[in-house]
């Protein structure tokens, strides 16, 4: 993923910090991340480390809305966290800087070029953000497990077109990613092994069928 900060020089960054008032926050792993965005509306940037956006059920089920990792672009708007089910998980110790959506959007940043290449950068990871979540949309589409998992693994394959596919995430986050019982999920792997379509070792799934 691109950096929102590309072709940006480290004296640029500074002057943007400084043009938005930005805050820096630091979050130990399991810690969740800025409780209080829910009330204001913010835009935050993953600088170091990485964390999850999950929906909490009812039921206590969780479900991984998005994985967030280093560069990532998240916001009350853009990730909809305002949401009362959602909560910002770090996955492992994460530097978030935050922003204020009404400094962002002030016309008067517009007179200075680095703020000009910071936003096409934002603009620009958005539009990415849009395509992942059709893809998702595409796999919740599919009502069968296996199918769910052919198409992830389609999907990812039509990135680089190599048979070999390495997870973002473990197993068990595909599950909570897909919206589906991990045991049945693992059931199904099992299957499509048995059926000499994929092997499986760690996160690295091998597309036989290809």
């Amino acid at each position: 993923m691109n950096s929102p900060f590309e072709d940006l020089t480290k004296f640029q960054i500074n002057k943007l910090y400084d043009l938005l008032g930005v805050h820096i926050y630091k979050f130990s792993k399991s810690q969740e991340i800025l409780p209080t965005i829910k009330n204001g509306n913010i835009i935050g940037i993953i600088l170091e480390g990485s964390a999850q956006i999950k929906n909490i059920e009812y039921n206590g089920n969780e479900i991984i809305i998005e994985n967030l990792e280093t560069n990532s672009v998240f916001g009350t708007n853009i990730s909809l966290t305002n949401n009362e089910n959602y909560e910002i998980i770090a996955k492992e110790n994460t530097q978030v800087v935050v922003i204020d959506y009404e400094k962002l959007i002030n016309p008067n940043n517009l007179n200075h070029n680095y703020f000009n290449i910071f936003l096409k950068n934002l603009f620009d990871i958005t539009n990415e953000k849009i395509k992942e979540k059709n893809e998702r949309i595409r796999v919740l589409e599919k009502k069968q497990i296996r199918d769910k998992l052919l198409e992830y693994f389609e999907i990812e394959y039509k990135k680089s077109y190599l048979k070999r596919i390495y997870l973002p995430c473990s197993l068990k986050d595909l599950a909570d990613y897909m919206g589906v019982n991990r045991s049945a999920m693992f059931r199904e792997l099992k299957h499509l092994k048995e059926d000499h379509l994929i092997e499986v070792k760690g996160n690295r799934i091998t597309l036989l069928y290809k």
